[in-house]
């Protein structure tokens, strides 16, 4: 089939439920090839084992990407006493050591010291750039890799069960984009002293979106609707245009502050057509004006 250029309707979202055992970028091409158009976009990589809500953007709505909300929401399963080369346990097994003897009053301790901003290590085996290269290559060709850590932020982690006799336990965790569930789960193996690694994950929440919205991968047809951009814009700031502002809008003019909201630390805010539908984004000078970031109805 060939694909066609995104007609202007084709802008808003698909929330995807993912199966285990593709990548992202399957479903954005099963998305482009259900869709017949060329403009499709994923908001976070999900590893292939890892199933739940992968937010797809269908033509001009992958502008806003860069714009939604980057935190995560999972549910998962650790389980202690294995390191893997890939902090999962789809990896090579790197060594095997008994678990201690816990209580679930103490493994919730140790998970608070997770909790909040701090630095973390990426998997060996993870997309991440090392010297212009994915760590994953290297790391199967057999090279010793030493990935800088990188600042994350988990805002939410609680321990919903624990198998003492498994040495196995379950989280919700909520967190920053950026922030590896591997890697979280061989640090706490570390902090244990006992080694750990990823048994199962399921992603909850992604770029404003849950799991109750998202439709099973199986389920897509080319009639599925798209969800409207603005929702998933949510809370941000809205300035609606009068007819003459549109037009100004469209040429690239920036807008003039109306003294109807206090913009103090807003980084974006969201630009209305005069018929309430979505015209793009602006961000708030210092002066007060709104400079237009993207603009959906640009003028040639």
């Amino acid at each position: 089939m060939r694909l066609r250029p995104t007609p202007a309707s084709s802008c808003g979202f698909l929330v995807i439920d993912k199966p285990a055992g593709c990548t992202s970028h399957d479903c954005v091409a099963i998305a482009r090839r259900l869709l017949a158009v060329r403009r499709v976009g994923h908001g976070g990589t999900l590893d292939p084992a890892v199933t739940g809500v992968l937010p797809l953007a269908v033509g001009p709505a992958t502008r806003l990407l860069p714009y939604l909300d980057g935190t995560k929401a999972y549910v998962g399963w650790i389980q202690l006493g294995i390191s893997t080369n890939s902090d999962d346990l789809s990896g090579e097994l790197i060594q095997q050591t008994p678990w201690p003897k816990l209580e679930r009053a103490a493994l919730e301790e140790v998970l608070l010291k997770f909790c909040g901003e701090q630095p973390q290590r990426p998997p060996n085996i993870s997309a991440v750039h090392v010297d212009g290269e994915r760590a994953y290559r290297r790391a199967r060709r057999g090279e010793q890799l030493e990935i800088a850590p990188r600042m994350v932020c988990i805002e939410h982690l609680q321990l919903t069960d624990w198998r003492a006799a498994e040495g196995r336990f379950a989280i919700e965790i909520r967190c920053s984009a950026g922030t590896y569930v591997r890697s979280l789960a061989r640090d706490i193996g570390a902090m244990l002293g006992c080694g750990a690694a990823l048994a199962e994950l399921r992603r909850t929440g992604a770029l404003g979106f849950e799991l109750h919205q998202a439709i099973p991968l199986n389920q897509l047809t080319p009639q599925t609707p798209l969800v409207d951009p603005l929702i998933a814009l949510g809370q941000k700031p809205r300035r609606q245009l009068s007819h003459q502002e549109w037009q100004g809008w469209c040429r690239g003019q920036r807008l003039q502050p109306t003294g109807a909201a206090d913009l103090n630390g807003i980084e974006v805010v969201v630009i209305l057509r005069p018929d309430g539908s979505l015209a793009g984004l602006a961000h708030p000078t210092s002066s007060g004006e709104l400079q237009p970031r993207v603009v959906f109805d640009a003028a040639g």
